[in-house]
């Protein structure tokens, strides 16, 4: 694909995902639909061309516009779908976000089981960015085990373990403690694949009980309550664009900034300065 000379030219994907409708990926499948047409005709080539500020482009017949930029944190409970809409009718994300107007979608997934944080935004680069495996943006997870794990299969993990959709990157594992029966860890990853946690655990012939998404990046729980959102902060959002010195350090390092809790990580002053919903 051969950029063209007009600086002010986008692809059509990013356009569309620019404006806040979706992500990249979203965009994409609507082009592919036929649902996108530019100065009236259907396009469904998501590399297209086009100039935001010439260019009239519509999704199902609505013209794009630019949307006020929103950057949300969600305390996810468990049996929330991260979805827009269910066919069976099951809760989601979005029955939470009460007074939010303009249409968010998530930075990567949670499944049903797993809670934590979640960010939510209209900035399809921003999401983009935040997903990518090549940004390496660090995510951390407390993890209840379904048996004791000893220190040669938490050193698996830290070393990297083989899925069925290739080798895992190195990871960050702290033992937090153990019970009679479990083994409570955190773990830092620098990727984002399907259930990716829960699979690698299931490589040491264990399953996960419980897993929490402590942390994103520097962005942690702090006094963040489950089932709650709130805006991020500026500084917040700066520090997630930049690239996170936490995954070049040592595998039994915490990230800079976070707690062994994993609930320290804030902004100084935020909670007087946030606005929570709920």
């Amino acid at each position: 694909m051969q950029k063209p000379e007009d600086n002010r030219k986008k692809t059509l994907d990013r356009v569309i995902s620019q404006a806040g409708l979706g992500s990249r990926t979203e965009a994409r499948s609507w082009i592919g639909a036929g649902r996108v047409t530019v100065n009236g005709k259907k396009v469904q080539t998501p590399d297209v061309w086009v100039d935001p500020d010439r260019d009239q482009v519509s999704v199902d017949g609505r013209p794009l516009q630019a949307a006020a930029k929103q950057y949300l944190l969600l305390y996810k409970p468990k049996g929330y779908l991260t979805t827009y809409k269910d066919p069976e009718g099951r809760r989601t994300i979005y029955d939470l976000l009460e007074g939010i107007d303009e249409r968010v979608f998530p930075v990567g997934r949670l499944d049903q089981d797993t809670t934590g944080l979640l960010i939510l935004t209209n900035d399809g680069e921003f999401g983009d960015y935040i997903t990518s495996p090549e940004s390496k943006v660090p995510k951390t997870y407390l993890v209840k085990s379904s048996q004791r794990l000893s220190d040669e299969q938490l050193d698996q993990l830290r070393k990297g373990v083989v899925l069925s959709d290739g080798p895992t990157r190195p990871a960050i594992v702290n033992r937090v403690r153990d019970s009679e029966k479990y083994t409570f860890f955190e773990i830092t990853i620098t990727e984002g694949r399907n259930r990716q946690v829960r699979r690698m655990v299931e490589v040491l012939g264990a399953k996960v009980l419980k897993l929490v998404r402590t942390r994103i990046g520097l962005i942690a729980i702090g006094d963040l309550e489950i089932g709650k959102y709130r805006p991020l902060l500026p500084p917040e959002i700066a520090v997630l664009r930049k690239p996170s010195r936490s995954s070049k350090r040592g595998h039994r390092d915490d990230p800079p900034g976070a707690s062994r809790s994993g609930t320290s990580a804030r902004p100084a002053n935020a909670s007087r300065r946030r606005g929570r919903n709920g």
